[in-house]
This record gives C-alpha cells, sequence and structure tokens, in this order.
C-alpha cells in the first residue's frame, strides 16, 4: 500500500529518509490535499530506471520484429545479459 504523507512531514529529514529506505516503492507527498510530488530511495530509483531501460529496449524490439528486422536469438541474449548483467 503506497505511503502518503503531507509536505509538512518533510521537515524530519532523517524519519523520512529512514521511510524511504524501508519502503520497497516511492512515498507520495501531497501539498494541500493534492499530490505533489514522490520520493524514494537512490536504490529503488535505479531499480526503476534499470526496468524501464529493458521495458524500453522490448517495446522496440517489438517494433523491430513487425517490421521484419530480425537477428539471431543467441546473440541478441548475450547482448541483453552483457547490458543487464544478468
Amino acid at each position: 500500500m503506497p505511503q502518503i504523507i503531507p509536505i509538512k512531514d518533510l521537515k524530519n529529514t532523517s524519519e523520512i529518509s529512514e521511510m524511504c529506505h524501508k519502503a520497497e516503492e516511492p512515498i507520495y507527498i501531497t501539498k494541500n490535499g493534492y499530490g505533489d510530488m514522490v520520493i524514494m530511495s537512490v536504490e529503488n530509483y535505479e531499480q526503476t530506471m534499470r526496468q524501464l531501460s529493458m521495458y524500453r529496449d522490448i517495446e522496440i524490439s517489438e517494433q523491430q520484429i513487425r517490421e521484419g528486422r530480425t537477428k539471431d536469438a543467441r546473440s541478441s541474449l548475450s547482448s541483453m545479459r552483457e547490458k543487464y548483467a544478468l
């Protein structure tokens, strides 16, 4: 379940930092009752960026398949393993 906190609670930075590192998802910050910002730990951010990059690559690959631009599966998997350290 996402954590939602008001912007005034950002004054306690050490508590917020601890919350970010314990949470496995972003923490939503509200201002005047409306969504204003999202914060997360660096580790969570980096993981999210890696996933986003992988999804983008999959989308590009699907487009290339539709266009008939394909290559050998072994070389593709090898490239992905190197890129994503799988």
